[in-house]
């Protein structure tokens, strides 16, 4: 029988005025986690304002795929919009399609391959810089790279120096305040505190030199160079013939900005921390890596052939995935027995549906040999779905693994990273991705 949304649980906890707010800001992995023990769909309170949380996979299908078409954009693209405009992360309706299908052209597998050899330079140089014995803040040096090999495909070289430097200097401060600020009631923002000073300076910041970049590539009438930036001001509708205006240049690359940095430099950086504590697995990657690739550097055709680094990768992102996304309901609905009017807001979390025991044996466990082809068949399609899935799946995953797979099998055969003794293993700190706090390690040849 379908009941209505005053019967789903409310996750406990919830206090006056911030709701649950306050739980989601001192423990947002914790409390994401939790919210499956309260049913299917949970009830959660972001100051006065309900939002509904989908906590299997099969009810998060159901948002993102069977009725995809009834949900837009939610709160949470709402609150960062004024950062990425309206990027593919979160414009709705018609524009998504139509920018999606101005863009999808730059991420096959083509201009992939002409990527993966500026991936391919950025990570032999970075394994050329390193000392035997050289001390790294790991988090910060993946950071730096996907930083640098994202801007470098983005930009080219002589246009974009300004561009790539305010990226570095902006970014990190934005990803560290970006969830929070999304998720927390907007009367927040106004507080005067260091937090919101730093993340609107830093967004101006980055917005007006990438504003400047554009202007002045257009003035210059394009550049010569394969980059990110030239093909979208030269995309035209293949329908209408219309090009993307500057406002919507900026906010696609904003938007590229956001959602390849993070991703890659987390993922790499916990990668180096699960190698260090299962030497054997290392061992495993580096023979692989040797007997695919040898001595020459790593070229697009040997990614798909580095199926050892894809578990690992696989099992990272699982282990530290995206923290939180969300929809909003255009008309009524049926998510399971429950029936949801239109305008309603609903939530899920990859990160908390990729570590829940009812799909993954031990699943707080790092464990590549969980992605083999035999155990990998006894899930679902919609059991894992790191990048997303349906109409909204990341437009830019291929561009993603071929990034860390390269990144891995550069550095692998050269380096061991080990942690400092004595030091505390990382803590998982909710931004975009559960990325890791600190990662001090010292680097050893191989």
């Amino acid at each position: 029988m379908s009941v209505g949304l005053q019967s789903v649980p409310r996750a406990p906890g919830a206090i006056p005025l911030l709701g649950h707010a306050l739980k989601l800001w001192r423990d947002p992995l914790g409390f994401l986690k939790s919210l499956r023990e309260s049913g299917d769909l949970v009830r959660v309170d972001l100051g006065t304002m309900p939002m509904y949380v989908a906590t299997t996979a099969r009810m998060v299908h159901e948002v993102t795929v069977k009725q995809a078409r009834s949900f837009e954009k939610g709160r949470l693209y709402d609150r960062v919009r004024p950062l990425v405009g309206d990027g593919l992360a979160t414009a709705s309706g018609e524009i998504h399609r139509r920018h999606r299908r101005l863009m999808q052209p730059m991420f096959h597998h083509q201009r992939i391959a002409g990527y993966a050899e500026i991936m391919s330079s950025r990570a032999r140089a970075l394994a050329e810089s390193w000392t035997p014995g050289q001390r790294l803040a790991v988090e910060q040096v993946m950071g730096e790279f996907a930083i640098e090999t994202l801007a470098a495909t983005m930009f080219s070289t002589d246009i974009g120096r300004r561009a790539v430097e305010a990226v570095r200097r902006n970014l990190p401060v934005i990803l560290k305040n970006m969830l929070i600020r999304a998720a927390s009631p907007t009367f927040l923002d106004r507080l005067p505190v260091r937090a919101n000073r730093d993340f609107d300076a830093a967004s101006a910041s980055m917005r007006q030199v990438i504003d400047d970049v554009i202007a002045s590539t257009r003035r210059a009438g394009g550049t010569d160079q394969p980059d990110l930036l030239s093909v979208l001001l030269a995309a035209r509708d293949a329908d209408t013939g219309e090009a993307l205006t500057d406002r919507e240049v900026r906010d696609e690359l904003v938007t590229i900005l956001f959602a390849g940095t993070e991703t890659t430099a987390s993922t790499l950086s916990w990668a180096f921390h699960e190698l260090a504590g299962h030497p054997e697995v290392e061992e495993q990657l580096v023979a692989e890596i040797n007997e695919v690739v040898g001595d020459r550097p790593v070229t697009i055709e040997d990614v798909p052939r580095l199926t050892a680094i894809r578990r690992v990768l696989d099992e990272v992102i699982r282990l530290h995935g995206v923290t939180l996304l969300m929809r909003r309901t255009t008309e009524s609905v049926q998510l399971g027995d429950f029936s949801v009017p239109p305008g309603v807001e609903i939530a899920f979390s990859l990160y908390a549906l990729h570590r829940d025991p009812a799909l993954y044996e031990d699943p707080d466990r790092f464990d590549p040999d969980r992605w083999t082809p035999e155990r990998r068949a006894s899930l679902g399609r919609e059991d894992f779905v790191p990048f997303g899935s349906g109409n909204r799946k990341c437009i830019g995953d291929t561009f993603a693994w071929t990034e860390a797979t390269i990144a891995l099998a550069t550095i692998l055969p050269r380096w061991k990273l080990r942690p400092e003794p004595g030091t505390p293993a990382p803590r998982e700190a909710a931004s975009a991705m559960a990325h890791p706090d600190r990662v001090p390690m010292t680097v050893l040849p191989r």
